[in-house]
């Protein structure tokens, strides 16, 4: 637990990409019209959950004025609305909302992370972004011991994963994917839950649902 409250120290103190310096801090000084009286977070966004979790939850990168605002992953925005909210019926979230980070949200058996720390502009970090925040993600996986299922949300979740856990050779990215490690976890895929796919139908509640019940399946064929 200590280790993990370090390492996301350490993390919201990153300056190590100016491109995404620049900005997150110039998202956070300009803000949105909607959230104009509200203090933005403007940093690298640490990970959170329950540190003994058999599920860890990999997204992509915070969003400009979800997380980036609210210093939360996955709050203040539509893809943490539709993904809280399965978390709380799936029993991983004890509320099934989230509008900051000091309104009671605790993850049980959860803990969610992203490759990239930072919002990136247009969603989009680059290749040496990447790499620059991978310590991180490799950190993390020698401190979450107890981790099960690894679900990955997207394909850029589901390489990132794949490279730092030396999956070779990786099948090709697909929702309902699942790619058992050496160590007996398993990677469980899904589309991510942004509004482009939740809106458009591409990622439904029962599908989504159906992703968080395998995982739950699976936890418990590899206690």
């Amino acid at each position: 637990m200590m280790s993990l409250l370090k390492l996301n120290k350490e993390i919201t103190e990153c300056r190590k990409c100016p491109r995404l310096v620049e900005w997150r801090e110039r998202v956070a000084s300009e803000k949105r019209a909607s959230f104009r009286d509200q203090e933005y977070w403007g940093k690298p966004v640490p990970s959170f959950g329950d540190p003994k979790a058999s599920l860890l939850i990999v997204g992509l990168a915070p969003a400009a004025h979800g997380a980036n605002r609210t210093g939360r992953m996955f709050t203040g925005d539509r893809s943490g609305d539709f993904l809280l909210a399965a978390l709380h019926r799936a029993g991983y979230a004890s509320q099934p909302d989230a509008t900051n980070s000091n309104d009671g949200m605790k993850l049980q058996d959860a803990y969610i992370t992203a490759p990239v720390r930072c919002a990136p502009p247009q969603n989009k970090p680059t290749i040496e972004e990447q790499k620059t925040c991978s310590d991180y993600l490799k950190r993390e996986f020698e401190y979450l011991d107890n981790v099960k299922v690894i679900l990955a949300l997207g394909a850029i979740g589901y390489v990132a994963i794949s490279k730092e856990l030396n999956v070779s050779p990786r099948p090709k990215f697909a929702h309902g994917l699942e790619v058992e490690l050496e160590s007996g976890a398993v990677i469980l895929c899904s589309y991510h839950v942004s509004q482009q796919n939740t809106f458009t139908g591409r990622l439904t509640d029962e599908m989504f649902d159906a992703v968080l019940e395998r995982a739950k399946e699976l936890s418990i064929k590899k206690l």
